[in-house]
């Protein structure tokens, strides 16, 4: 069963909001056997409405559709899909309603354009809107299909999850689909391609293999469709036998988990805790953990050292290192790393030191080069990179290699 999503509005075509909807529906179509094989954005008008989806539904059987439904005259979708399919739109009462008490509630009294919301197309089966005023709408003509919501994310999310996914998956057969997302740490997309050239040759026929690069991780996305789940799961055990004998301790995950989160699992698990020294990535590596929930129970702090009189002052880097070694080195970086967890008293830390750029980079020291080195009790280990040109690029790939050097020595310890 394939799908065609349309979402309307100018604000997406001029860049001044970013098209999230269309992601988050093409994961919640793809897990329940519909996949969506093309995604267009238009604006807000008839002509471009109408257009999209003859266009749409010449190629397939259920388009979806999210904007266009506000209280506003630039807000034209419903109208439009009314006449296209030959409506009349009639008041909702019970829509009237609901959309007259929520303004009660913020002591609006009702005008036009609310009253033009409680308007539906009587030739279309509505589906409730729990969270606003602007119901899910749902046209059907020959066996073709168009369904369209409100785009603002957090209604059309729950009229999907609520009502919309079962519906569709009661409306259509549709295949098991199967996806096992092998997440990949320290090896470059090309490299990776030639590590595992032999095994991708000999995949069954049934496993499409993507590969889905990031700064500093790659994704492996082996994709199934077939009649039979426990036969695809069979599969992709087999397959992940092999994968893992080739990649070893690359591997950080076999799930769509960010590395971050791995590093807080295994902390919780072994009753450890992390700090963090951070130079050139600049309190990045310690953003990241206290972006999640809980964190406090494992991330004691960091210290952003990137003076060389942070450095020494308060984290006891010896002057004499910086002055002989330079910021940017192995005897530098793992100092770092020992005193941030003698300062903060974590058993766990990672500390950078580098050249994120876009200048400051040397012949011997070029632009990208980062030493990184992790702490524990008993070790202390220290690698050097060379990343890219690019400042947020080089802050991102140092983050991601620091978080996954600790995971390696907490796993080995």
């Amino acid at each position: 069963m394939q799908a065609e999503i349309i979402t309307i509005g100018d604000e997406i075509l001029i860049g001044q909001v970013v098209d999230t909807n269309s992601a988050w529906m093409s994961k919640e179509l793809n897990e329940i056997g519909i996949s969506v094989n093309r995604i267009t954005s238009i604006s807000d008008t008839s002509e471009a409405i109408i257009s999209s989806i003859e266009e749409a539904m010449s190629r397939v059987d259920l388009v979806l559709m999210t904007g266009g439904l506000g209280p506003t005259n630039d807000d034209i979708t419903k109208k439009t899909l009314s006449d296209y399919f030959a409506c009349e739109l009639v008041q909702d009462n019970g829509l009237y309603e609901k959309i007259e008490e929520r303004l009660a509630r913020y002591k609006i009294g009702m005008n036009a354009f609310n009253r033009e919301q409680a308007l539906v197309p009587d030739g279309a089966r509505i589906i409730n809107n729990d969270l606003g005023t602007a119901p899910c709408m749902w046209f059907s003509r020959e066996n073709k299909h168009v369904i369209s919501m409100p785009g603002v994310p957090f209604e059309m999310k729950n009229i999907m999850q609520s009502q919309l996914l079962s519906l569709l998956s009661d409306q259509f057969d549709c295949p098991c689909v199967l996806h096992q997302t092998v997440m990949v740490q320290g090896v470059g997309e090309s490299v990776l391609a030639e590590m595992l050239q032999d095994w991708e040759t000999n995949l069954p026929s049934v496993v499409k293999l993507a590969y889905l690069p990031s700064p500093g991780v790659v994704r492996l996305r082996l994709s199934l469709v077939g009649e039979d789940e426990a036969e695809l799961k069979t599969i992709i055990e087999d397959q992940l036998k092999g994968l893992k004998l080739i990649l070893g301790e690359r591997i950080f995950a076999f799930d769509d988990e960010q590395i971050e989160q791995v590093i807080a699992n295994l902390l919780l698990d072994q009753k450890k805790t992390l700090s963090t020294a951070e130079s050139c990535t600049g309190g990045n590596m310690a953003h990241m953990l206290t972006a999640m929930a809980g964190s406090s129970a494992y991330f004691k702090g960091s210290i952003v050292a990137y003076s060389n009189e942070v450095k020494a002052n308060v984290l006891g880097v010896n002057s004499n290192s910086i002055e002989d070694f330079g910021a940017v080195s192995q005897q530098v970086v793992e100092q770092m790393a020992v005193g941030s967890c003698k300062a903060i008293g974590s058993d766990y830390a990672i500390a950078t030191s580098g050249i994120a750029g876009p200048d400051g980079g040397t012949d011997e020291k070029p632009v990208g080069t980062v030493w990184i080195a992790v702490a524990s009790a008993n070790k202390v280990i220290s690698e050097k990179f060379v990343f890219s040109k690019e400042r947020g690029r080089n802050i991102r790939m140092a983050s991601m290699a620091g978080f996954n050097m600790v995971r390696k020595l907490m796993l080995n310890e």
